[in-house]
Order: C-alpha cells, then structure tokens, then sequence
C-alpha cells in the first residue's frame, strides 16, 4: 500500500464512524444476471443516493472546525442539493442550494422540502458556478462541494468499504463517474482493500471528460454541459483532487463510456428485471455491464441512485 492511499483509507475508515448515525447500510445484492455480480443499492440510501455519505461527512468536519458557521451552500444538479439539505437540518444550520432551472423537478422538491433555500430562475450549467461565488461572498455561507473535496471523497469511499466489507473477494468494481468524488472515495477503498482490484469509472458517452482525462494524463473539460439522460453526471470536468486520486495516482485503471440507449437498457434492466428503482446515472454500471464493457468474475457495481424523473423512465420503459 503506498502511502498516499494509507492515509486516505485512514480517513474513509474515520468517516465512517463519523456519519454512521446518519446514513444506512445499503444492501449488497446477488442477482439471477450473473452469479459473479453484486450490486452495491445505493437508492436505498437516505435521500435515494449516495451523496449523504460526502456531505455527512463533510458538514460534520465543518462544525467540528467552526461550531457556529452562518450556514451552507453548495451547488447540484439534485441529489448532492438533498443530501446538503438533510445534513444542514440535522445540524441545525440554514442551506442555500442553487439548482440549474432544467434539472430534475422532483429532486428539486425534495430539496425543499428538507427546508432548504434553493435558487434556481436564471441559473444554467454554464453560470451556476459564477453565481455559487457571487451567493457564497454575499451570505459569508460555507461551501460543500459535491466532488472536489477531502472530506467528501473520504465520505463517499464508504460505499464501497461496506461493499468489499460484505463481498471481499471481489476481482473489479465499476462506480459511475461524473465529477469524481464516488469514484475517486472507491477507488482509495478498493485500493487499500486489494490493490489488485480492478477499478473502473463509468460515465456516457456524450459526457467523455473523464474518459479523456484519463487518456491525456491531465484534466480535460468539455466546452458544454453534457446533453445526457443521466443529469447526474452532467459536469464538464472532473475535480483537481479527484484527479490526483484516480489518475495522477493511478488508483482508477479505466474509464468506459455508455451510449445514451445502452443507459436506457440499463434502467430498463434495473426497473422490470431486478426491481430497482433506479435513475439513468445510477444505472450506468449496469448499462456497462449489459454491453459487455466489465471484465467477467467477480465484479461489484456501485448503483448510486434512484432519484429518477418518472416522466423520463415511462419513456425509457415505454410506457404511456
């Protein structure tokens, strides 16, 4: 184990035992797909994804470092957004999310209704970012990002401790990949776990910015956001200090891309199949598996959310 991956797995093992009051043990499932498969059912988590385990996390470190903070503030597409606003109302603290006006509307009420502020009119992907800077200077709100952060990385690497806790001879595990916190936090853990695992991120093939991150040895950003049916992973580049883990440090070994009916197939496949709720980011293992883009053996998916826009899985089921 080389170093940098003993400290971080020093860290995912803390976060653990900081945010298990408040998260749940997801399940790792067989399936009739594959004896070899388990799935690691995050849309069984608290708020339907992964994303409480980062901002847990990272909230809890803040009020440890400065008890009495003016509030939080982050940016999503929605589910980062409902795992900021859980963890603010858990501590007691206000939560401002801005939401681009396209997103998801149901993760959107969600967010609400776990009593955060949420601005949305006039904000898109291109300008969310300016206006996070703009918000956060005018509420002195402290920032949780939704990827490129320690604590949220250390956080998110929980899924997959559990994971390999209750599967540990797996040989590969695939997580989605948008900006890189879950893939980046699994990967430290897979890692520190065997590092003869086999690692792989997971993202459309309309939102390649990983995949040619990965290629070129340096971050490389698309010039739009991402016209993709998994809103989730709808980042035009990955983090800095997901960078550093995934490839700069070798710790992720390849990136595959889905094609956008390859994802329908997978959510398919996920909703009459297996009965899993899943939304299209969630079901991008899954997509990579059905089209034969997962090495064979024992492999482990990270399904990492079912939040989905039920106007958009009718379609992608055909139903009317």
């Amino acid at each position: 184990m080389t170093g940098f991956v003993e400290y971080h797995i020093g860290e995912v093992r803390e976060a653990a035992g900081r945010i298990q009051p408040y998260i749940r043990r997801t399940p790792t499932l067989a399936t009739d797909l594959d004896p070899n498969l388990r799935l690691k059912a995050e849309c069984f988590q608290v708020t339907g994804s992964f994303k409480p385990r980062g901002a847990f996390n990272a909230v809890l470190l803040q009020m440890a470092r400065d008890p009495r903070p003016a509030g939080l503030i982050a940016v999503s597409s929605g589910n980062h957004a409902q795992a900021v606003a859980l963890a603010a109302r858990t501590v007691g603290i206000p939560a401002l999310i801005i939401i681009p006006q396209d997103a998801n509307p149901a993760k959107v009420a969600a967010t609400r209704a776990l009593g955060a502020e949420v601005i949305q009119e006039g904000i898109t992907f291109a300008n969310r970012e300016q206006r996070l800077r703009e918000l956060q200077a005018e509420r002195g709100f402290s920032l949780v990002h939704p990827f490129d952060d320690w604590d949220v990385i250390h956080g998110q690497g929980t899924a997959a401790m559990e994971m390999l806790e209750d599967q540990p001879d797996l040989i590969s595990l695939a997580a989605p990949v948008g900006g890189g916190g879950l893939l980046s936090g699994s990967a430290i853990t897979a890692k520190s776990h065997n590092p003869a695992i086999k690692v792989i991120g997971v993202e459309p093939a309309q939102a390649d910015d990983a995949y040619h991150s990965w290629k070129a040895g340096r971050i490389q950003t698309l010039a739009a956001s991402p016209a993709t049916i998994a809103d989730g992973v709808r980042t035009t580049a990955i983090g800095e200090r997901n960078f550093e883990v995934m490839f700069a440090n070798g710790l992720v070994d390849e990136i595959v891309t889905v094609t956008e009916d390859e994802i329908a197939a997978g959510v398919r496949v996920a909703w009459t199949r297996l009965r899993i709720a899943l939304e299209p980011t969630g079901a991008l293992p899954l997509a990579a598996y059905l089209a034969g883009k997962l090495p064979k053996g024992n492999t482990g998916l990270i399904l990492s959310g079912g939040n989905a826009n039920l106007e958009t899985v009718a379609k992608l089921l055909g139903t009317p």
